[in-house]
């Protein structure tokens, strides 16, 4: 089948609401002042001067906001590659471990575990990754998956660049490059993306920043309450709470 971008900017029109931009509201309404107070490094925004509770607050909220996000977005644009690569080349989510895509070319049987960035793990995120592409491989030689055709594994990163793509074990696509794969060379795919991606930007944002608004309102209230007797942070209240033993005493 071949590469229809029409298609692929329905695709994203139709699932960017739902599971993009409802899902981060949803996260949003659902956190409480604890989520945010227990979830983030205290010493941290101490560090960065954060000094009276509305800087405090705003600051954790907006880590704990962009932290959740990036995730839910990541999740997206994966079943973007997957819709772009079903098109092209049948492409479907795959089923084992590690793997999130898996599809065929000619005689190459291609494995794909797709990232958000380049800079998306440490070493031993990376380690694990290969771990998880070697397993793949004994799997698909046992189960007869893989026969007759050349097996190669792809660690894809939907951003960014990549200027030396050959690891030993495994390659690694970023960017134009990813997209041009999945897409049987569809050069400004990775650029053509952008428009759908805003559909709706504004309005759907407009009442996540009001959300926001109110949220950041009500857990400074209650961040006052709890924490400033004295007008100011009190950090050894707020350190006690956040990373005071919780051991029963026996």
């Amino acid at each position: 089948m071949s590469f229809d971008f029409a298609r692929v900017a329905d695709f994203i029109h139709a699932h960017i609401g739902p599971e993009f931009h409802d899902k981060k509201l949803t996260k949003l309404k659902a956190l409480t002042l604890d989520d945010i107070l227990k979830r983030k490094n205290p010493y941290l925004f101490r560090a960065k001067n954060a000094v009276n509770a509305n800087d405090f607050i705003k600051a954790v909220l907006d880590a704990t906001v962009s932290s959740g996000e990036e995730t839910v977005f990541g999740n997206f644009l994966e079943r973007v590659a997957i819709h772009v690569c079903e098109q092209t080349f049948g492409g479907r989510k795959s089923g084992i471990k590690g793997i999130d895509l898996e599809f065929e070319q000619a005689n190459i049987k291609y494995l794909v575990s797709i990232k958000s960035g380049p800079n998306w793990g440490n070493s031993s995120q990376i380690e694990k990754l290969i771990d998880h592409f070697n397993k793949a491989k004994k799997t698909l030689a046992t189960s007869g998956g893989g026969k007759n055709l050349n097996v190669v594994c792809i660690e894809a990163c939907c951003y960014g660049t990549e200027p030396a793509p050959d690891k030993g074990t495994h390659r690694k696509l970023c960017g134009q490059d990813f997209w041009s794969l999945i897409s049987d060379g569809a050069e400004t795919l990775y650029q053509d993306l952008i428009v759908p991606i805003g559909h709706q930007a504004k309005e759907r944002n407009d009442a996540i920043e009001q959300l926001y608004g109110a949220k950041l309102a009500l857990f400074t209230k209650d961040f006052v309450e709890k924490f400033c007797p004295g007008g100011l942070i009190n950090w050894p209240l707020l350190l006690a709470y956040n990373s005071g033993n919780k051991t029963a005493a026996t």
